[in-house]
C-alpha cells in the first residue's frame, strides 16, 4: 500500500511562488511515472505535469507550461512541483499521482490559494 505525504501548499499573492512536495512510502517508485493534478469544485481533475521514471522526460499542461516545473528525487521517493508566477486561477487542491499496475494512487491533496 502506498502512503503519500504532501506538503508545501498555502496562500500566496499573485506572482508569487510555492513548491509542493509529495513523499511516497510503501514502495520504491524509481520505475514509475509521477504526476501532479489539481481540482477545483465542480471541475474535473486536471493533469498539470508528469515526469517519467528513468529518463525523466516531462510533460506539462497548457495552463502551467513555462511557469511550473516538476522534478523527482528517487532516493527520497519524492516528487516536487515548483510553481512560479502564480495566478488566482491556480487556486485549487493539488494532488500527486502514481499509476502502478494499472491502478491510480492519489495523495490526499494540498490546498493552494492565490489571492491578493
Amino acid at each position: 500500500q502506498l502512503q503519500f505525504v504532501e506538503s508545501g501548499g498555502g496562500s500566496v499573492q499573485p506572482g508569487g511562488s510555492l513548491q509542493l512536495s509529495c513523499s511516497v512510502s510503501g514502495e520504491a517508485l524509481n520505475y514509475y511515472a509521477l504526476a501532479w493534478f489539481r481540482q477545483t469544485p465542480g471541475k474535473e481533475r486536471e493533469e498539470l505535469a508528469c515526469i517519467s521514471s528513468v529518463d525523466r522526460n516531462t510533460y506539462y499542461g497548457d495552463s502551467v507550461r513555462g511557469r511550473f516545473t516538476i522534478s523527482r528525487d528517487n532516493v527520497r521517493n519524492t516528487v516536487y512541483l515548483q510553481m512560479n508566477s502564480l495566478k488566482p486561477e491556480d487556486t485549487a487542491v493539488y494532488y500527486c499521482h502514481v499509476q502502478r499496475g494499472g491502478i491510480d494512487f492519489w495523495g490526499r491533496g494540498t490546498q493552494v490559494t492565490v489571492s491578493s
